[in-house]
């Protein structure tokens, strides 16, 4: 995936969580949508370490 793209979409995940009222999204689907945000992140974060050769603990 590229760098653009996934900023994309994490921006629009980030701002259609942020426009839902909680209340009305019954808590599996708030779930899911929580757990498709963190994956989202994780990814982009990913990315990040690839373009800055930035490596986990314990390589």
């Amino acid at each position: 995936m590229e760098w653009g793209r996934a900023m994309r979409e994490l921006s629009t995940a980030i701002d259609h969580l942020a426009a839902e009222d909680p209340s009305e999204i019954s808590r599996l689907q708030l779930a899911e949508q929580l757990i498709e945000l963190h994956w989202q992140m994780a990814r982009l974060q990913a990315q990040i370490a690839r373009r800055t050769a930035v490596r986990s603990p314990g390589r």
